[in-house]
């Protein structure tokens, strides 16, 4: 039996040498020093390119076995060593993670949800620490005794700064201008306005009607799209030249996860009733699921052509193609088959209610009404020049117009144009923002500092307030108590 015991803890001994003694396996060394001429395999184990690159080791609990020593995968995919990918996987688990620089901080790849190789693996116990490594806190356990730095959730929120863009902002327009009307709106009282603006990479957090704002959300790229979760306790924003979403928690004002779409994210649009986030990603022509609940990605839907004017509508999420003009539908219910109604073009906005499909065409100054069911144009009317949004509302169609500041009202039952609504002065009006849960509709200004607020029951503007900086859109949440504030 003493000899079992010892016998068991000198294999224990062995397979933990191999860790603490940092020299990596020979197949593992040859594949290298064949295939990265000048790479330099340091004696603890960490590797360093000609260009000074560095990769770390991972080794698995145990190895597999494989006849031919090969890479099996790498983050992004596809990848070869001279690539110098992020992650690179052999067939036998042994793992290298590349040492990146984030904001200036050295660290390793972050996953929403780490391959099994990575999260079993760990460092060789006898590693140097590059100086100011930090790891993120999801693949801690390939730490072990090492002294490491774990990240920290990220905290974004910074005091606003509208200087930041101040000479881009002077040769658009003019801030700080005085409206007249002095009445408040009731249904912005605790409420806080999240401002997304092309003149700065911050997410200004504004409350209520205030002019200027209590303080922004940094970001590293300028957004382009921003959504609000219906517990109103989280933003999902994506940004220009990053495959990242960001999911930032409104109570203490931190990014809680990053979801990495591997190519640029788009417009993001939500569905409260089955707590899911879709998010469109051009580049990729796949449009992205997010579980709300969790935070996770679920599912990538491949999709035709670059999609654009992402919108949902119950079981159906429509988009334009971009390159071709073709309209495709998505139907969610339908093993999400693709249907395509045809080729409109300059679509600016697309919307579907009870079979019929709503297109805003922002050159012909033009709106087409197509049958879903059978694919045809039924017909179409002549609309308020540029017209760069719509919001279907009691039966009525607000169409907004940038040219001239107007916004269209059409009846969808009676199909006939009622009216039309005049926001003040000069700007180019953007986009169309409802207030959830009231009759109430924002309209943004993407040239002059303002919004306005229109009453869509009365169809009237009510008032316009100034804003630090031209907005694109505006997301209204609930107040949220916050976090160690």
């Amino acid at each position: 039996m003493g000899k079992k015991i010892l016998g068991v803890i000198l294999g224990l001994m062995l397979t933990v040498s191999t860790v603490f003694a940092s020299k990596l396996p020979d197949n593992i060394q040859s594949y290298l020093k064949k295939n990265v001429s000048g790479i330099d395999i340091r004696f603890d184990g960490v590797i360093i390119l000609p260009d000074g690159t560095l990769y770390l080791p991972l080794y698995p609990a145990s190895f597999k076995k494989p006849e031919v020593l090969e890479i099996s995968e790498t983050y992004p995919a596809g990848g070869l060593m001279s690539d110098k990918p992020e992650v690179v996987i052999f067939n036998n688990d042994f793992v290298l993670l590349k040492v990146l620089n984030v904001d200036g901080k050295k660290t390793v790849k972050r996953f929403d949800k780490p391959p099994i190789q990575v999260k079993s693996g760990i460092l060789p116990q006898d590693m140097l620490v590059p100086k100011g490594l930090i790891i993120p806190e999801n693949i801690k356990s390939i730490v072990g005794n090492l002294d490491i730095q774990l990240s920290p959730k990220l905290d974004v929120k910074v005091v606003s700064d509208v200087s930041l863009s101040a000479k881009a902002f002077d040769d658009a327009t003019k801030s700080g201008k005085t409206y007249q009307n002095k009445a408040t709106v009731s249904q912005l009282k605790n409420k806080n306005l999240y401002m997304v603006s092309s003149y700065s990479k911050n997410i200004a957090v504004v409350n209520g009607e205030s002019f200027k704002s209590d303080y922004a959300l940094s970001q590293v790229a300028t957004p382009i799209s921003a959504a609000i979760t219906k517990d109103n306790k989280f933003l999902i924003v994506t940004a220009y030249d990053s495959p990242i979403v960001n999911i930032i928690s409104i109570a203490d004002d931190r990014i809680i996860k990053q979801l990495d779409l591997t190519t640029q994210g788009g417009e993001i649009v939500m569905d409260y009733n089955n707590n899911k986030a879709y998010v469109s990603s051009p580049d990729a022509s796949s449009i992205y699921v997010i579980d709300t609940t969790n935070m996770t990605l679920v599912q990538r839907i491949k999709v035709n052509g670059r999609c654009e004017r992402l919108t949902l509508s119950g079981n159906y999420l429509l988009y334009v193609d971009k390159l071709s003009d073709n309209v495709w539908s998505v139907e969610l219910g339908n093993k999400y088959s693709l249907v395509n109604l045809g080729k409109f073009p300059n679509i600016s906005k697309i919307i579907y209610n009870n079979g019929v499909v709503y297109l805003s065409s922002r050159t012909k100054h033009r709106v087409a009404i197509v049958d879903y069911q059978n694919k045809k144009l039924l017909t179409e009317f002549d609309t308020v020049e540029k017209p760069v949004d719509m919001l279907l509302y009691n039966d009525k169609l607000y169409i907004l117009g940038a040219q001239y500041n107007q916004i269209q009202v059409y009846d969808i039952v009676n199909n006939q144009p009622i009216g039309v609504i005049n926001i003040e002065g000069d700007g180019f009006s953007t986009e169309l923002c409802p207030i959830v849960g009231t009759g109430l509709v924002i309209v943004t200004d993407t040239k002059v500092g303002r919004y306005s607020i229109v009453d869509m029951d009365k169809n009237i503007v009510l008032k316009t307030n100034g804003t630090e900086l031209p907005v694109n859109n505006i997301i209204v949440g609930n107040r949220v108590k916050k976090i160690n504030n």
